[in-house]
C-alpha cells in the first residue's frame, strides 16, 4: 500500500522541466547613407549606396525585366520609365549574367538592358555598368530606321557617371548631353552618333571607344585618354549652339584625327570661353594662357598627323591668344613686337601680308616723292618715283637724286630705308620659322 501511494505522490509532484525564455534582439536596419554603404560593403556590393528598394518595387522591375524587347517595334523593358539610383543598383546585384567590371571584355558579358530608359540627372557614380544596352548592337543599327535608333537611345542628360564602369557599352544615339563622365571608363564602347554636348570627360578613358559621328561640341575633353584604337571618323566637335570642344591636355595617343573636319572647328572650347560676349567677366592671365597652350598643343598633334593647313591655323590662333596674355601682364614691348609681327607676317602663317606692307611703303613713298619734287629739285615723273622708292626701300639710301643735305626727300628715304630692314627681316626670320621650325 505504502509503495502505491509513495508512486501517486511521486507523479503529482514531479519537478516539470525549466522553460528558457530567449530574448532575440531585432536587428538594426540601416538608416545613414554611411550606415548602408558599410551594409552593402558587407554584402560583397561596394558600390551600392543606396537603400533596398522595397517588395512592391521589386515586383514591378522585375514584371518589366521579363518583356522580351523587339528593337522593330521599340518595345524594351525598361523605355520610358524613369528609373533611380536606387532602382539600377538593385537591377545590377539581381542581373543574371553578373561579371565583374575588369572582366569587361568578354563578349558573352550581356549587360542591362535599359534601353530607351529615363535616368537623366541620376547620380549612378562608379556603377560596374560593363556592356550595358542603352542603344542598338551593331546588326540591329544597320537593319534600323532612323526612329527606331531614337526609340532605343537611353536617356542619360545631365547624369553624374563619374568613375562608372561602362567598358564595352552599347550606347549609340544615347543622350549624355552635360553628362558628368570625369574618370568613366568607355574603353570600346559604342557611342557612335551619340549626344556628348556639354559633357565633361575629364580624365575619361576612351581608348578604343567608337566615336562615329558622335556630336562633342562643348564637351570638356581635357586630360581624355585616346589611343589608336579610338575611332573618330566624322565626330563633331562644335557648333554654333553648344560651342566647341575643349581638349587641353587631351592624350590624343596615336589617335586618327585626319578623319575630322577641322574646318568647322572655328576654336576651341578654352578660347571660346576667354571671348565670352559678357564683358562684365574679366578672364584671367591664366584662362588665356590655357587657351593659347590647348591651341598649341593641338597644332602640333596635327602637324605631326601630316595636316599642315589645320595645325597652321591653330598655331596662329594660339600666337593671337599669347598676345592677349602679354597685354594682360603689363609686357607692352614684348606686345609691340608680337603685334609688329602679326601685322606684317600673321606670325609666319599670313605671309601674304608681307607682301600687302611692301606695297603700301612703296607706293606711299613713292607718292611723297612726286608731290615733294612739285617744289624741290630733283622733279620726277610718278614711274621715276616709284623706281626711286624701290631702290630706298633696299637700302640704297643717300644716292642721286638726293645728293643736297636736307632736301625733305631724303628723310622719306630714310624712313623707306628702316622701314624696308624691318620688313626684310621679319620675312626673312618668318620664312626661316615656318619651312624649317626654327
Amino acid at each position: 500500500m505504502n509503495k502505491y501511494v509513495r508512486k501517486l505522490f511521486g507523479i503529482m509532484f514531479q519537478s516539470q522541466p525549466t522553460r528558457q525564455i530567449v530574448h532575440i534582439q531585432p536587428q538594426h536596419s540601416p538608416t545613414s547613407p554611411e550606415e548602408w554603404r558599410q551594409y552593402w560593403q558587407a554584402k560583397g556590393f561596394p558600390w551600392r549606396t543606396e537603400p533596398e528598394i522595397d517588395a512592391k518595387r521589386q515586383e514591378e522591375l522585375s514584371k518589366r525585366r521579363a518583356v522580351a524587347p523587339d528593337f522593330e517595334k521599340g518595345i524594351y523593358p525598361f523605355k520610358g520609365v524613369k528609373l533611380s539610383r536606387s532602382d539600377v543598383e538593385w537591377l545590377l546585384a539581381t542581373h543574371e549574367d553578373k561579371l565583374e567590371p575588369s572582366d569587361w571584355e568578354y563578349d558573352r558579358y550581356a549587360g542591362l538592358d535599359l534601353r530607351g530608359a529615363n535616368l537623366s540627372q541620376v547620380d549612378l557614380h562608379g556603377l560596374p555598368l560593363a556592356h550595358l544596352y542603352g542603344g542598338l548592337r551593331r546588326e540591329q543599327w544597320d537593319a534600323a530606321t532612323v526612329e527606331q535608333r531614337d526609340m532605343a537611345g537611353i536617356h542619360l542628360e545631365g547624369a553624374i557617371l563619374r568613375e562608372a564602369h561602362l567598358e564595352g557599352a552599347y550606347l549609340k544615339n544615347a543622350h549624355l548631353e552635360k553628362a558628368d563622365l570625369t574618370f568613366a571608363h568607355l574603353e570600346y564602347a559604342h557611342l557612335a552618333n551619340a549626344h556628348l554636348e556639354g559633357a565633361d570627360l575629364f580624365r575619361a578613358h576612351l581608348e578604343g571607344a567608337r566615336l562615329r559621328g558622335t556630336n562633342l561640341a562643348g564637351a570638356y575633353l581635357q586630360l581624355a585618354y585616346f589611343d589608336h584604337a579610338t575611332v573618330l571618323d566624322n565626330a563633331i566637335l562644335g557648333d554654333e549652339t553648344h560651342g566647341f570642344v575643349s581638349v587641353i591636355d587631351a592624350r590624343w595617343g596615336a589617335v586618327n584625327l585626319s578623319v575630322i573636319d577641322w574646318k568647322a572647328v572655328k576654336m576651341l572650347g578654352e578660347e571660346s570661353r576667354v571671348r565670352q560676349s559678357n564683358t562684365k567677366i574679366k578672364q584671367a592671365d591664366w584662362e588665356y594662357d590655357e587657351a593659347a597652350r590647348a591651341n598649341r598643343q593641338l597644332a602640333v598633334v596635327l602637324q605631326n598627323q601630316g595636316l599642315n593647313e589645320d595645325a597652321a591655323r591653330f598655331a596662329y590662333r594660339a600666337q593671337i591668344l599669347q598676345r592677349k596674355v602679354l597685354w594682360k601682364q603689363h609686357d607692352f614691348g614684348k606686345w609691340l613686337f608680337s603685334m609688329l609681327l602679326a601685322l606684317l607676317a600673321g606670325y609666319g602663317y599670313r605671309m601674304g601680308r608681307i607682301l600687302v606692307a611692301y606695297l603700301i611703303i612703296v607706293l606711299l613713298c613713292a607718292g611723297a616723292y612726286f608731290v615733294l619734287g612739285m617744289y624741290y629739285q630733283p622733279h620726277l615723273s610718278f614711274l621715276e618715283a616709284v623706281l626711286t622708292s624701290v631702290t630706298a626701300f633696299h637700302g640704297r639710301v643717300f644716292s642721286e637724286p638726293f645728293l643736297r643735305p636736307g632736301e625733305p626727300q631724303q628723310w622719306v628715304t630714310a624712313f623707306e630705308a628702316i622701314a624696308g630692314l624691318v620688313i626684310e627681316g621679319v620675312f626673312i626670320a618668318m620664312l626661316t620659322q615656318k619651312f624649317f621650325g626654327k
